[in-house]
């Protein structure tokens, strides 16, 4: 297991929804690390340039194995992803991520110098990354950050509010059936089983459905449903003594077992699992319990086993194209009472707009990659609709779900490329054949279907087809699990 590094960042902002921002820039970072502290936001007056807005500042712990060259790839990228353009030296920006402390690590190249230059003389740095690490010390000065804290002038930095078994004569089941075809999938679905998952050192139980099938040969008339329940207790059985590592090692070790127990040539599993994750919410910082799905596939064909992980999340979608029909009305409307056309269109840039909106759920999977954070594809998933929701949220948190939702307005098939995009661009380490496949299916708040977009593809064909080219043939789950790609 690779060691995770202890990585102090810096997060400013001072153009658009600062605060969103900042909010923002951590969802992306969690879609590739671990962020395991946060401070409060502190406003804070401008250094360098004066003319330009004040900025809201704060500070975050993260754990990764990234190395310090990575990191500061990540930062540049979420920086880039959410609109800073090249301007002046310290000048206006929406989003600034600094790489301020990596392990005791010192470090001084021409991209990159860590602990970072000028860290002891920013009080705007000093207060937020005090009030989660003050007892960190600096590898070069051998001060603590409280330490270096007191040594500032902090008057021009403000903390602002932020306003989660039987005998029987004959084996029936080995008969020769009436219609003698091969069947592709026969098997046993909705199984509901407790499992025990294991990371890093830490047991957790999980309540999971699983669906597990085997091909049937044309000559015989049906499997043994009872061994599925068999191997699924034997493997419970089994876990008391190991326990897997992730679900998708639990589905390979249970579609082996369904391969040889049925005397199958190809079997499957399929696991989803519930699992929570705290968050918080958004201004009021309230922490709620989400529960999310995990999903594990696992395909073996008695040679070799493919396995696939990926997660299932809830969130919000606003519609478009209404909301450009209430854009055009309302423009309308103030033209008709005297508004010039220059004024009106100012008017509804700035304005919130109407549209209709729906729940929608987001499936993202990955294969091929080793073992992949659920946590993060959560993450990815989220920040590719209109906005996440939340469990428990008070006034001022949905008012920011209501306005940034409607400030970012998708269709079913902008999330599954948005999805698609930030795997891409989040993850530019991971090799061309690994598969990914993103599916949304928005439920339809003024319509009685739903909405529904997915993609299959390797990663290597969505990285040619993002620069240009054309894509790769289309490809599906089932083919890639079995080995056709």
């Amino acid at each position: 297991m690779n060691r995770k590094h202890r990585v102090f960042l810096a997060l400013g902002a001072n153009l658009g929804d600062r605060q969103g921002n900042i909010l923002q820039a951590l969802q992306y970072l969690q879609g590739k690390v671990e962020v395991v502290a946060v401070s409060s936001f502190y406003e804070t007056e401008p250094i360098g340039y004066e003319d330009q807005p004040l900025f809201l500042n704060g500070a975050c712990e993260i754990l990764t194995d990234l190395s310090p060259m990575e990191v500061l790839h990540l930062a540049k990228w979420i920086e880039q992803r959410m609109g800073r353009t090249v301007n002046f030296r310290n000048g206006p920006r929406p989003i600034d991520v600094d790489l301020i402390m990596y392990d005791d690590l010192v470090l001084g190249e021409d991209k990159l110098t860590v602990p970072h230059p000028r860290m002891q003389e920013r009080a705007f740095v000093l207060v937020p990354l005090a009030e989660i690490a003050p007892d960190l010390v600096h590898p070069v000065l051998g001060k603590t950050i409280s330490d270096l804290r007191g040594l500032v002038d902090a008057q021009g930095v403000t903390k602002v509010e932020r306003s989660l078994r039987f005998s029987l004569d004959r084996d029936v089941q080995k008969g020769v059936p009436e219609v003698p075809l091969f069947l592709g999938r026969v098997g046993v679905t909705g199984l509901e089983r407790i499992i025990r998952l294991e990371t890093e050192g830490k047991v957790s139980l999980f309540y999971a459905t699983m669906d597990l099938f085997v091909d049937l040969d044309g000559a015989r008339a049906g499997v043994h449903m009872s061994r599925f329940s068999e191997i699924l207790e034997q493997a419970a059985e089994d876990a008391a003594g190991s326990v897997a590592p992730d679900i998708e090692t639990m589905a390979e070790r249970l579609a082996s077992s369904v391969m040889e127990r049925q005397e199958a040539l190809r079997s499957e599993v399929r696991i989803k699992a519930h699992f929570p994750l705290k968050k918080h919410a958004p201004i009021s910082g309230k922490t709620t319990q989400e529960i999310y799905n995990f999903i594990g596939i696992s395909a073996c064909d008695g040679n070799v086993c493919r396995t696939i992980s990926g997660v299932e999340v809830d969130g919000l979608t606003v519609c478009p194209c209404a909301q450009d029909m209430v854009r055009a009305h309302s423009k309308g409307l103030l033209i008709s009472q005297g508004y010039g056309e220059e004024e009106a269109e100012r008017i509804v840039d700035v304005l919130p707009l109407a549209s209709h909106n729906q729940r929608g759920r987001a499936t993202l999977m990955i294969g091929g990659a080793g073992t992949i954070r659920a946590e993060n594809l959560v993450h990815l998933a989220e920040a590719s609709m209109s906005s996440e929701i939340y469990e428990l949220l008070k006034r001022p948190d949905e008012f920011f779900v209501v306005n940034k939702a409607h400030s970012n307005p998708r269709f079913v098939e902008d999330v599954v490329r948005e999805m698609l995009r930030n795997v891409v661009e989040v993850s530019p380490d991971l090799p061309d054949g690994v598969f990914v496949l993103a599916r949304q299916e928005n439920f339809e708040s003024i319509h009685r279907h739903n909405a529904f977009a997915e993609r299959a593809a390797l990663l290597g064909d969505l990285r040619r087809e993002m620069e240009g080219l054309r894509p790769g043939r289309p490809i599906t789950l089932e083919g890639w699990l079995f080995g056709d790609i």
